[in-house]
């Protein structure tokens, strides 16, 4: 990683913890991973030579920039999803600033309405962290996209363990996944397709 974007995510981390800290600010919140879980992910990316990776969650591209980074070794590339158009519009500005954004593809809108649209087995690596309670019904998709060997990262697991308990007991019961809870950040739940 270059010293600028070092310095890039560290103010991002900066930032968002500062905003996030703000009970003004409640209702805008970058909910941004912790430092070592961006660490943690670049590490599965560059790992199992990750090339094609879907983000549910943009916010201010902070992650974003981990996974882009990751994979810009590889010659890879990172869509993202975002509802919110102030949040999208602060990513471009972070990915361009990193001199990431031709790494990146931002899509805005409902992550269920895109999933839909991708083929099966597009993706080598999905990371989530965005509407929790989203995360069941996006299940049937997040499956399909996901290429054989392909690995699945939740973010909050053991933060927001209740809220995500649907889910992780319907992946965990799927005879093609292998998963595991990893105490990274804030809970990194991994779930990984048979080949």
């Amino acid at each position: 990683m270059d010293t600028k974007l070092h310095t890039l995510l560290a103010d991002l981390a900066a930032f968002g913890d500062a905003h996030d800290g703000d009970d003004a600010n409640r209702a805008t919140r970058m909910l941004n991973i912790t430092p070592d879980t961006g660490a943690f992910l670049a590490v599965l990316v560059k790992a199992m030579s990750a090339r094609r990776i879907l983000e549910i969650g943009t916010s201010n591209g902070y992650s974003t920039l981990w996974l882009a980074d990751a994979v810009a070794g590889i010659d890879g590339d990172v869509t993202t999803i975002e509802m919110s158009p102030q949040k999208i519009a602060m990513a471009r500005e972070n990915f361009e600033r990193a001199g990431l954004e031709n790494r990146i593809t931002q899509r805005e809108g409902d992550a269920g309405q895109h999933l839909q649209q991708f083929g099966d087995g597009d993706f080598d690596l999905v990371f989530l962290d965005s509407q929790r309670s989203a995360y069941l019904a996006w299940w049937p998709d997040l499956k399909r996209i996901l290429r054989a060997g392909g690995l699945l990262v939740v973010d909050n697991a053991s933060s927001h363990a209740d809220e995500m308990a649907a889910f992780t007991e319907a992946v965990q019961a799927d005879a093609a996944f292998t998963t595991s809870l990893v105490p990274v950040g804030k809970g990194e739940f991994l779930a990984v397709k048979s080949a």
